[in-house]
């Protein structure tokens, strides 16, 4: 009986064994490993319905890169992301960033806004122009005149949700969200009423992507503040 036995132990393991071999390997990609990311950003980062997961797709790597930074040491607070990334090295932030900003997955179509007219104008006007008597400089004069972003780490205004937008620019007000010194973002968003950040993310999100969505090429937009984010 303990022979009987043990043959059956013993062919109970190499079944095991067995099985474990025919299982299949997951391939060591990068694809394969950012899952993890794509789960909430989509499959090629192009971003998701959901208004709070944005489009990483084709924006410049070291404004990813930048912001997996801030995520790990807290300067961003979002718990499923500050968790993901917290033992991850700067080689590995660079590799998912640098993965990232090479997807070229189209573009959404642009949102319809129940905002006003006279939002949206004022919306237009913030961007395309800015606000001198408040000292806003005009975002297309950083993230471009396409609102592509600008190499190396000027992100891409084109294809967020309107709630993204307001959420960042309300978090920078706030000062919950937080960049390298000196944080220009939240030199600008502390001058923006409420109105004027409704205004802002309801024009953008109504913008239609460029036919070649890329970011401008570095040093081609004369910077109107120093941006702790860019090299100077």
């Amino acid at each position: 009986m303990a022979f009987a036995s043990a043959l059956v132990g013993s062919a109970g393991v190499f079944s095991s064994a067995a099985q474990a071999q025919n299982q299949p390997i997951a391939p060591d990609t990068m694809a394969a490993r950012v899952q993890g990311c794509t789960a909430c950003h989509g499959v090629h980062g192009e971003g998701t319905d959901n208004d709070y997961f944005p489009r990483l797709a084709g924006k410049p790597a070291d404004y990813l890169y930048n912001q997996l930074q801030n995520f790990r040491e807290g300067r961003r607070k979002y718990p499923p992301m500050n968790y993901l990334v917290t033992y991850l090295s700067d080689d590995y932030l660079h590799q998912i960033a640098t993965y990232f900003s090479n997807q070229r997955p189209p573009y959404p179509p642009p949102a319809k806004s129940n905002v006003s007219a006279t939002t949206l104008a004022r919306g237009q006007q913030i961007v395309l122009n800015g606000d001198a008597s408040k000292n806003i400089p005009a975002c297309a004069a950083c993230h471009g005149k396409g609102l592509t972003g600008m190499q190396p780490a000027i992100p891409g205004l084109v294809g967020l949700h309107s709630d993204y937008i307001s959420a960042q620019v309300g978090a920078w007000k706030s000062g919950t969200r937080h960049a390298k010194a000196p944080d220009c973002m939240q030199q600008i968003a502390s001058r923006l009423t409420d109105d004027d950040v409704t205004a802002v993310a309801a024009w953008l999100s109504t913008q239609q992507a460029p036919a070649n969505p890329v970011p401008a090429p570095a040093g081609s937009l004369k910077m109107p503040l120093k941006c702790g984010s860019e090299p100077q």
